[in-house]
């Protein structure tokens, strides 16, 4: 791995953005992100995709500040309205997030892709990581799960308008936290909920802090129609893979239902963050959230120094 004493985040503990410091006043966040639509319409595809990438700034603790698109576009079946609508939503959500497109690249590709190279800032002391949970921390998650089984009933065109409309609320929701909320001390850790679903971003924050994370199964808040399709089997392959992968980490108490692990392996899109916050503040952060709309819930707590441990009690 590399090592240089600027670089504050690298590879190592595979975090959601590098960090490297210019000055003692300013560090520079770089995050990429880019991937296949998880909706019909190309417009909201593109906020969710922008959304999505715009995320690994905020986990870091940070401010967008510009962005480049990121294009593979099937030129001969997919026609230009098409990329332009998708376009146009990614500008849309770059901009509510104050950030500026200063530009992109675009291929001509067999499967249709889109998404950001993001740049963003960040005091240099005041990095967010995966890698700063500590014991006795709770745990907070600042969005339901449940989109990846939503989204792979919209592609078998099962999901109700209701469900559709949750999901997409979710996923083209910016991941960005009130300063007056995130801009403290108590918060020890950060990750983003995304691909690896609830359990597999879990075990990164675990093994990079060092720590075993306890999820209370059922207080973790889930999308009511995920579960119905879940128990329909429309779970998508990449959720099985990061169950697979999590297993070994992984003790489950005896009654808890096979198809909550499921649903927190499940691959989100532009999921919410994952908080380690210190108990005696964890309380008054949750209410700064609610009283700011962001419907965070309490779900667990760091629980011992077993490197890499996820427990899941009912």
């Amino acid at each position: 791995m590399q090592s240089h004493p600027d670089l504050l985040v690298g590879m190592e503990t595979a975090d959601d953005a590098g960090v490297y410091r210019l000055t003692p006043e300013i560090a520079l966040i770089q995050t990429v992100d880019f991937f296949t639509p998880v909706v019909n319409d190309p417009y909201t595809f593109g906020q969710i995709a922008a959304a999505n990438a715009l995320s690994d700034v905020y986990a870091m603790g940070g401010r967008p500040l510009t962005a480049l698109n990121i294009v593979c576009y099937p030129v001969k079946t997919v026609p230009k309205e098409a990329l332009q609508a998708i376009l146009a939503g990614g500008l849309d959500k770059i901009h509510e997030a104050g950030a500026l497109l200063v530009g992109g690249h675009s291929v001509d590709d067999t499967e249709l892709k889109y998404g950001l190279a993001v740049t963003g800032v960040v005091h240099p002391d005041k990095v967010l990581t995966n890698g700063g949970a500590r014991v006795g921390d709770a745990l907070l998650l600042t969005k339901p799960l449940g989109t990846g089984v939503i989204a792979t009933a919209m592609k078998g065109r099962l999901a109700s308008p209701e469900a559709a409309a949750a999901a997409i609320q979710v996923m083209t929701t910016l991941n960005r936290l009130p300063a007056a909320c995130l801009n403290n001390p108590a918060v020890h850790a950060v990750t983003d909920i995304t691909g690896f679903g609830l359990l597999g971003h879990a075990l990164e924050m675990a093994a990079a802090s060092h720590v075993e994370i306890t999820f209370f199964a059922h207080q973790v808040p889930v999308l009511v129609a995920a579960k119905e399709y879940a128990a329909l089997g429309l779970v998508p392959g990449g959720s099985f893979a990061n169950r697979r992968f999590c297993e070994k980490h992984l003790q489950v108490a005896a009654g808890i239902d096979p198809l909550l692990v499921d649903l927190f392996s499940d691959a989100q899109t532009n999921g919410g963050l994952l908080l380690a916050v210190a108990p005696d503040r964890a309380e008054a952060l949750l209410e700064c959230l609610k009283g700011h709309g962001i419907h965070a819930a309490a779900i667990g707590a760091v629980t011992g120094q077993a490197p890499g441990r996820i427990r899941l009690e009912p």
